[in-house]
């Protein structure tokens, strides 16, 4: 891996990687499509980060510059997501083993979910990457779990593996949360980023991996589920996931 772009959607959510690469050494700014994208070295691993924002549109347009312009041979998104499995708590990891988009739907002249001339609906994440992003949620998870449930009431967090879908709206209510169980059973978390990042990435034949902390249920709880989670935890999550699995890599 020469280069590897690390992506997120909001600040919180890369924890405090950025400020660790400008304490560590140089650290180019390139601005562009109105995106900061840092280019330095990340715990030893030579890396490109940048906030994609939020949305589809937003992350497959800063995957795709992230592999043209800044020539990264990886990608990793690291953020949170809404449970959607029973068995996916707050506090959990999510890592992908695939991704799909749970709000495309081209039928009848495609099957529901199938990307048009693509054909396929589901997209899978780097074995490796993803590998290596479980094992540092676990390692995290195990040295700094129990601290976790002691400042912030997340009880005995776990690492999954599996399905995330991604679609361009919030999930906030019963009656889409359960919808989305019934339509795709093998769900484990729902974000709006990830499907388009993995369709860039199997479009240009380039890895990436998708990791997401559970900052709510996808339930009318989740509006304040999520910001309140994203103040208090999330930067925790992704600065400790990070460092373990860049520090591996490198």
């Amino acid at each position: 891996m020469k280069r590897l772009g690390i992506m997120a959607a909001l600040p919180q959510e890369l924890g405090d990687l950025i400020a660790q690469m400008q304490a560590a050494g140089d650290v180019r700014t390139v601005t562009l499509g109105r995106r900061e994208y840092y280019v330095g070295t990340a715990h030893g691993v030579a890396a490109v980060v940048t906030l994609a924002r939020i949305g589809k549109v937003a992350a497959a347009a800063t995957a795709s510059a992230l592999i043209h312009v800044f020539e990264a041979d990886a990608i990793v998104f690291t953020g949170v997501a809404g449970g959607v499995h029973a068995r996916v708590q707050v506090g959990d990891v999510v890592v992908a083993d695939t991704l799909m988009q749970h709000d495309l739907d081209a039928s009848p002249l495609f099957p529901r979910y199938e990307v048009p001339l693509l054909g396929r609906a589901r997209f899978d994440a780097d074995p490796a990457l993803a590998d290596a992003l479980a094992a540092a949620a676990r390692a995290f998870i195990a040295e700094e779990g129990a601290a976790l449930g002691e400042r912030f009431a997340v009880a005995a967090p776990r690492v999954h593996r599996g399905l995330v879908v991604s679609g361009d709206r919030f999930v906030a209510s019963h009656d889409a949360l359960f919808a989305l169980r019934d339509a795709l059973p093998d769900a484990l978390a729902v974000e709006m980023e990830g499907a388009a990042i993995a369709q860039v990435c199997y479009e240009h034949g380039v890895p990436c991996a998708v990791v997401r902390t559970v900052s709510d249920s996808a339930d009318a709880a989740a509006p304040a589920s999520f910001s309140e989670f994203l103040a208090a935890l999330a930067a925790t999550y992704s600065s400790g996931i990070l460092s373990r699995f860049l520090r591996a890599a490198a």
